[in-house]
Order: structure tokens, then sequence, then C-alpha cells
């Protein structure tokens, strides 16, 4: 792990007001952390405003899916096997890449079916869309503790049209499905959505992390003028709060997207798990996300996990299980105040619609005690030109 203490200190001074911004730019431009870029990615001081807060929180990524062997071993761990709350298996992993000769197929529909024959109704156990690279992971019962199947049974369907191809498990290696040239889109939309906790456990981030969000859509609009960039944000609190939900839907005008983040503030809350479903279904099931698409991405920002409710944790399944059908990549972000079984959650998420898991981690001094996340080596980055990254790695 790469720590950068410079930037924890700088910060500090920051919100004690000892350092000038003007001050603190210089110093972060020659920062070991790597150079900066010029894209107003650091504090900055506005002629009519005060002090903006992008570019401060820190943060790492760790991808389960390319990691696998590390993830196998790291959900037996002590910490992590005793609180599977969620009861969501990730054992038996499908992986496959779709191509047209060596073209990528990209947003390609990917079925897994299980066809036990002698005039018996076929079932899709679990539905894929291909992203960018033309992959999609493909899960067996990931929420059935007790059913297992014969391989033999299973089979793939690539854009509606059946795979004579063999299914085996990803430990055997990345299966190459040939699917129909005309079922690749040439779709340019990108489609970002944010879905943000917004109760008073957040009040020490929520300030830093909407003027990332408010910059990272800024840096996406004017970095790839190829894509036709959609934004949505949600933001969520509890049952008995002012509000349960608010929500900007999708639009191309990315100024009423910032206006929206803009208003929003922390309130509300109270015991530790928060609304987290109600944010999920309205992101997934109740936005419009469009029909064909080069990348469509949510980004979860939260500091707390679901309730333990039946209820609510079929929401949660369901709602992961619909993302992974309509090609959504769930990003969860995770601030100060989580958990270990919210960590193990947030990472399930991520692996089952084929996305990434990224944490806050305390090296900027912004928020309260972030734990410690149990991945291996990684790089602390500016969270605003992570995500950043992550939008380009998957639209590229």
């Amino acid at each position: 792990m790469k720590i950068t203490q410079q930037l924890s200190t700088l910060a500090l001074l920051i919100l004690l007001g000892m350092v000038s911004c003007s001050e603190t730019d210089a110093d972060l431009s020659s920062s070991p952390s790597g150079s900066r870029d010029s894209s107003g990615s650091s504090a900055t001081t506005g002629e009519d405003g005060p002090p903006q807060n992008e570019g401060l929180i820190t943060a790492g990524e760790w991808n389960d899916l390319d990691n696998w062997d590390f993830w196998k071993e790291v959900i037996e761990e002590e910490e992590f096997a005793p609180n599977d709350r969620w009861g969501i298996l990730t054992t038996n992993r499908i992986s496959v890449q779709v191509l047209d000769g060596s073209a990528q197929i990209v947003d390609v529909p990917v079925d897994l079916i299980l066809d036990l024959g002698q005039g018996t109704p076929t079932m899709t156990l679990w539905s894929a869309r291909t992203d960018n690279i033309g992959r999609a992971e493909l899960w067996m019962a990931p929420y059935e503790r007790d059913v297992q199947f014969d391989l033999n049974t299973l089979a793939f369907s690539v854009a509606g049209n059946r795979s004579g191809h063999t299914v085996q498990l990803y430990e055997e290696g990345v299966i190459t499905l040939i699917g129909p040239l005309s079922a690749s889109t040439s779709s340019q939309v990108v489609d970002l959505s944010f879905i943000v906790d917004a109760t008073s456990s957040m009040a020490d981030e929520l300030e830093f992390i909407k003027d990332d969000l408010e910059d990272v859509i800024k840096r996406v609009e004017e970095g790839n003028g190829a894509l036709d960039v959609r934004t949505s944000t949600v933001f969520y609190r509890d049952e008995g709060d002012e509000y349960l939900v608010r929500r900007s839907d999708f639009t191309e005008d990315l100024d009423a997207t910032l206006d929206f983040i803009d208003n929003q503030s922390a309130g509300g809350g109270g015991d530790f798990p928060e609304a987290v479903h109600t944010g999920l279904e309205t992101c997934i099931s109740q936005l419009e996300w469009s029909t064909e698409a080069r990348a469509r991405i949510a980004f979860l920002i939260l500091d707390a996990p679901p309730h333990e409710e039946v209820q609510v944790t079929e929401s949660v399944r369901n709602q992961i299980k619909e993302a992974a059908r309509l090609g959504i990549k769930i990003i969860p972000i995770t601030a100060s105040g989580i958990d270990k079984p919210t960590e193990l959650l947030m990472r399930q998420m991520a692996i089952l619609t084929n996305g990434t898991y990224v944490f806050i981690t305390n090296d900027s001094g912004i928020g309260e005690e972030h734990i410690e996340a149990s991945v291996g080596e990684y790089e602390v980055e500016f969270l605003n030109d992570l995500m950043v990254r992550l939008i380009k790695k998957y639209t590229d």
C-alpha cells in the first residue's frame, strides 16, 4: 500500500485554516503521490465563493474479480466468514468473453440457462451484459446455499441465440463465446449514476464528496468528447427522516445534475443501518437506464449497511441481480463508519455486477476513522482522480 503522509497533514491544515489554498496547490503538485493533472483536482478558491473541497479525500481500489485467488482466501478468514449475514455466495463464477472474430462485442446480453431436457422448460439462472471489453460474469444460484447443478445441464445464450459451448467454472479459464456481430452496440452513451447516503453520519465527508462528484462529472464531460454522457443521482436517508429518497433523473444536461448535488445536505439517520435498499431500488429499477450503452455505472457511496430484515435482504439481492441483467456495474465507495460485514456486502455487490470496490482511507485526515480494508497491496489515490480513472477504464 502506497501511503502519502503529506496528504494527511495538508488536509488537516486546510480544515484548520492554517494553509492557504494557493500554497496547498503548489505543495500537492509536487507531492510524492505522483503528478496532479491540471483539471482542477486540488483545492482552489473561487472568485465568488469559498475554497472548493474536491481533490482532498483519499481512497483505494481493489478488484476482487482480478484477484480471485485472494478473494477465495479472504472470505474464509475469521473477520468475514462468521458475518455473511446477507447469504450471498460467489463460489460458482463463470466468466465469458464474447467476440466476433477478434472484435469484442459490447453490451450484448448473455444468459446462463438451466436445461434439464426431456421436455422440461429451460430456466435462466443469471443474466448479464458484456462490458466495453466484451466480458460478462455469470453465477450459478449465488443466493442459494443448498442448490448444486450439474455443469452438463447448463448452457449459454448470446443475444437470444443458444451457444453450444461447454460451461465451465472460472477456475478452468475464461470462456470465449462467438456472438453475432449485429448484436454489438455502437452506442457511445455512458450512463453514470451516483447513489449517496445523506444521513447525519455522512456529514463529516459529504461536502467533500459532493465537490468530488461535481469535479468528476465536469472532467468526464470535458475529457471524453466522443461519448454521450448522461448523469443521475439518488440521495437517500432512512424511514422516519425528513425524506427517504431524493433523485434527479438521467439527463444530458450535466448542470442540472450538478445543481441537484449542490443542494443536498446530511441529516436524519440515528441508528447504524440506513435505507440502502431504497436507494438501490430507486437507482436500478426506477431510473430510465439507456437500452443501448457503452457503459452503465452506479457509484454507491455510503458509511452504513442496509437494515437486517428479510424483505430488505431480498430487495438488495434482487437489485444486484437486476443490475447485472441491465449491464450496470455497481461500484461501492465506503466511507468512515462501515464495519466488516458491510465491507463484505459491498465487495459482493461489485463482484456480482462486474464492478470493483473503492474505499476511502485515513490518509487525507478527512472524516472519522476508516477501517483497514481486507485487501492486498493497493495505491492511495485522490477519490476524484480514482473515479475518473475507473470511468475511463470502463468506457475506453
